[in-house]
């Protein structure tokens, strides 16, 4: 609860059990935050909540305690809570594991992407409590490995992503099946009408509880975003670092400790010189490069949202959002690194086809001015670029992995298309999709693993006595 001011509420004026006090002792929290001031005692007495709090204002605790001052250890599941992504589903089970203290409660965290048979034999050897994502709770529901039917404390984190992701049906498909439902904690930094339409189908007198935190100081610096795919990042990355003089310092944000080393590597190799920056480091080495940072020794870092949180460097004259943070308010905590003291500050975004509605979310949240811009020229003198800009088709192609390509000819039959297309190009007909015949052009689609082939291959070729020309649309 390290960034979140405190009430004048401390945790011994509510009469939580001995294990948990003493976890709360342990870790030095005597204040509770306003969130938690306000949503714990109303939570402790059985009331049904709806929150408004956001990230780092303490509401994993604030639904937290109550849930687990709620369970007793039995090995039946009692509680369920849900969150969006794997990352925040570990993040909430830790909080929790060391929340309860000496309590004994088996919490048990669920997600994709890992070994289904380990979740299994974790749950079937006993739970009380269950974090998890809303498809691998599904199934394993199905599967038979969490009884739905046991639980009585519901607890929904970050519903407006949520929402966003697309989860609700499933988390509709729980509650269903949330039979002995006693209580419900649902938790969002952000309430759009759809969310709140969406939770009247499964919550009703609630209590509405608000963090005054959620003002958040937006800095007044000059903020670009330019949309590019994922595989022309790293060449607008350059086009910027080109700019860069000596007084320059940067900080690139990226999503993942993994992105971090590759960046890295890859920023290396095309004679950039950057430090990685992510928890996985060793507090002392941590230390050092922001030391190196802090004193202008070292110019550029590459960090993620948790490892930069002690880079307060008054010097930092740029920050690029590398990737797109998932919550609105990780934007603003990056972009406040830069234009301190009065200094001149700017912040860019790569806004990829899958980062729209992240972007969108944050500008609309904050009321943000982003200017879309392209990737800046190159500086007068260098007529190269620092990295190599590559035909991008998965931001091109639509949701099947299609691209569009215009060919300068008509005809009256889609099938000699198809069947000129897939005989040039020598493509498997499942790599050919739509054709649409034109008085003038005629479109048709290609999967993107095989347009640049079926551009360079039909290039220059007859087609009912006709020379070919490819456009991509």
């Amino acid at each position: 609860m390290s960034t979140s001011s405190h009430s004048s509420v401390r945790f011994s004026d509510w009469k939580l059990s001995d294990a948990i006090m003493g976890a709360l002792q342990g870790k030095g929290w005597e204040f509770a935050t306003p969130i938690q001031a306000e949503s714990i005692p109303l939570a402790l007495s059985g009331r049904d909540i709806v929150g408004q709090a956001r990230t780092g204002s303490g509401k994993t605790a604030a639904f937290g305690i109550p849930i687990l001052e709620n369970c007793k250890p039995s090995g039946n599941p009692q509680a369920l809570i849900m969150c969006p992504t794997r990352e925040l589903a570990t993040q909430v089970g830790e909080e929790l594991s060391w929340l309860q203290g000496s309590k004994g409660l088996k919490i048990i965290t669920v997600y994709g992407g890992t070994d289904i048979e380990k979740q299994a034999k974790q749950l079937q050897a006993g739970n009380d409590i269950i974090v998890g994502t809303p498809g691998r709770i599904i199934d394993m529901s199905k599967r038979g490995h969490i009884d739905l039917k046991m639980i009585h404390s519901f607890a929904l984190d970050e519903a407006d992503r949520m929402l966003d992701m697309g989860f609700f049906p499933d988390i509709l498909w729980c509650l269903e099946r949330l039979e002995n439902r006693e209580q419900t904690l649902l938790f969002s930094a952000t309430f759009p009408q759809e969310v709140l339409e969406a939770a009247n189908e499964f919550i009703s007198d609630a209590e509405h509880v608000m963090s005054d935190e959620l003002e958040v100081e937006v800095p007044e610096i000059d903020q670009y975003m330019i949309r590019i795919g994922r595989a022309n990042k790293l060449w607008a990355l350059g086009r910027i670092l080109a700019h860069l003089d000596s007084d320059d310092q940067v900080i690139i944000f990226t999503n993942t400790k993994r992105m971090v080393d590759l960046l890295v590597g890859r920023l290396d190799k095309h004679r950039f010189s950057a430090t990685g920056l992510h928890g996985d480091m060793a507090q002392n080495k941590r230390e050092r490069i922001i030391t190196d940072f802090r004193e202008g020794i070292s110019k550029i870092i590459v960090a993620t949202d948790v490892a930069a949180r002690g880079l307060d460097v008054d010097g930092v004259t740029k920050v690029i959002n590398y990737d797109i943070p998932a919550d609105s308010e990780s934007y603003v905590h990056r972009i406040g690194r830069t234009g301190r003291m009065g200094r001149k500050g700017e912040a860019w975004s790569f806004v990829s086809n899958e980062d729209s509605s992240n972007m969108n979310k944050i500008i609309s949240t904050w009321s943000m001015d982003i200017h879309e811009t392209n990737a800046p020229d190159l500086p007068v003198g260098v007529n190269r670029d620092p990295v190599r800009k590559q035909e991008d088709w998965g931001e091109k192609a639509d949701v099947f992995g299609m691209v569009i390509l215009r060919l300068n000819t008509t005809s009256s039959s889609k099938l000699k298309v198809h069947q000129f297309i897939t005989a040039e190009a020598r493509l498997p007909d499942l790599a050919v999709g739509q054709i649409v015949l034109g008085s003038k052009h005629t479109s048709v689609e290609i999967h993107r693993e095989k347009a640049q082939y079926a551009i360079d291959a039909l290039k220059g070729k007859k087609f009912e006595g006709q020379e070919i020309m490819v456009q991509i649309i």
